[in-house]
């Protein structure tokens, strides 16, 4: 499914949650405002359930005229939704000027994922936000790098994290980073 096809299927799904909140009876209507070919999409994908005939006679009579479908959205529907919206922004967006891309190797990604998983157990935590920007990185189809946009501070942070790496056993993905970008964590004196 492409990206604009995408977007327009979460629009629909959006609009169904909105209407479906608002009515009474927990069903969106025909003539509640939403394209009756996206609810069948929806509908056909599972995220969506359409009313059966013995329901749309109930909301017949509720609404006082005939009901020609109504639909509602399904657990898959609302759990498509709050995925979506929990979504981070793309990693290589640089929200502004004290961004740097930093490209990572697949080895280097893993480190920096077991060292922002262990945030809450470390007395020295990963900078703040970097565990979103991870959660953001995109990996590049041809290099196979991971692209993120990091700050200085989360770039000293990601040094941290790959010298404790270092100092566990394996120094090549520190050394790596390094040479790439500059920045190694000194160790305490």
């Amino acid at each position: 499914m492409g990206a604009v096809k995408q977007a327009e299927a979460l629009e629909v799904l959006g609009v169904l949650e909105e209407r479906q909140e608002a009515a009474g009876h927990g069903w969106v209507l025909d003539l509640d405002g939403v394209p009756r070919e996206g609810v069948l999409k929806a509908a056909a994908s599972g995220l969506a359930e359409l009313a059966r005939r013995d329901e749309r006679a109930e909301l017949s009579a509720r609404a006082g005229r005939p009901v020609r479908w109504a639909a509602r959205l399904t657990g898959q529907g609302r759990d498509l939704l709050l995925y979506a919206r929990s979504q981070p922004a793309s990693g290589l967006a640089a929200p502004g000027p004290e961004y740097r891309l930093v490209e990572l190797m697949p080895s280097q990604m893993d480190v920096v994922r077991v060292f922002t998983g262990l945030a809450d157990r470390l007395q020295v935590p990963p900078a703040p936000g970097l565990d979103e920007r991870v959660r953001a990185a995109v990996q590049d189809r041809v290099s196979g790098r991971w692209r993120v946009s990091l700050t200085e501070e989360q770039m000293a942070s990601v040094a941290y994290g790959l010298w404790l790496h270092k100092m566990a056993g394996s120094a090549a993905e520190a050394n790596r980073f390094s040479r790439d970008h500059g920045i190694a964590h000194p160790p305490a004196t």
